[in-house]
C-alpha cells in the first residue's frame, strides 16, 4: 500500500469536504481542483465522466466521487481511506454546529452568515460550469454542446423532466453516437 497516495487521496478529500459549503455540488468544484489541478489524477474530461456517472446513481455526489475515486487511485484502502475522509468531518462537524445553530437560530449574525456564503457557492458552480461547457465544445462541438445545453434547459426547466432522465439519455446519445475514428473507419 502506497502510504504517501492514501495520505494525498485524505487530505484531498478532507480539505474538499471541509471548505465545501452548502454539500456535494458545492464540493465538486472543490474536489475538481485537488484531483485535476493540484494532484493531476485526472484530466477535465475524464473528471467530467466520473461526474456524469455519479450524477446517474442514486446517493450524495461527494461520497460516489470519493469512493470512485479513492478505488480507481488506491484499491479498496484509498476508497475507504476517501470515504472516510468526506464523510466523517462533515458527521462530526454537522453535530457540532447543528447543537450550537439550534441556540443561536434566531440571530442576525447567523442569518447574515449563510446569506453571505450563498453568492460565493454560486460563483462556484458557475466556475465550473463554464469548464465543462468549454470541455463539452471542444470534444462536441460548440453547435451539439449549444443543442444538449438548451434542450437539457427546457427539458428540465420547462417540461419537468427530471435530471437522471435527461443524464441516462444523454450517456445513450453518447454511447450509440457514431465516434469521429468510426467516422474516418467508414469512409476509408
Amino acid at each position: 500500500m502506497n502510504l504517501s497516495l492514501q495520505k494525498d487521496l485524505f487530505i484531498a478529500f478532507f480539505r474538499s469536504t471541509m471548505l465545501g459549503y452548502g454539500g456535494g455540488p458545492s464540493a465538486i468544484p472543490l474536489v475538481h481542483d485537488e484531483v485535476v489541478k493540484r494532484y493531476k489524477w485526472m484530466d477535465d474530461e475524464e473528471f467530467a465522466d466520473v461526474l456524469a456517472i455519479g450524477n446517474t446513481l442514486p446517493g450524495p455526489i461527494a461520497t460516489k466521487m470519493a469512493g470512485y475515486i479513492g478505488y480507481r487511485l488506491g484499491g479498496w484502502a484509498g476508497m475507504l481511506n476517501a470515504l472516510f475522509a468526506t464523510v466523517i468531518p462533515t458527521v462530526v462537524i454537522l453535530i457540532v454546529l447543528l447543537s450550537i445553530l439550534a441556540s443561536f437560530s434566531e440571530s442576525s449574525v447567523v442569518e447574515g452568515m449563510t446569506q453571505a456564503v450563498t453568492p460565493v457557492v454560486g460563483v462556484m458552480l458557475l466556475v465550473m460550469t463554464y469548464n465543462f461547457t468549454k470541455q463539452s465544445g471542444k470534444g462536441l462541438g460548440w453547435v451539439w454542446t449549444s443543442i444538449l445545453a438548451v434542450v437539457s434547459l427546457i427539458g428540465m426547466q420547462f417540461l419537468g423532466i427530471h435530471p437522471a432522465i435527461i443524464i441516462v439519455i444523454l450517456i445513450c446519445y453518447a454511447l450509440f453516437k457514431p465516434t469521429q475514428k468510426q467516422k474516418e473507419n467508414q469512409t476509408s
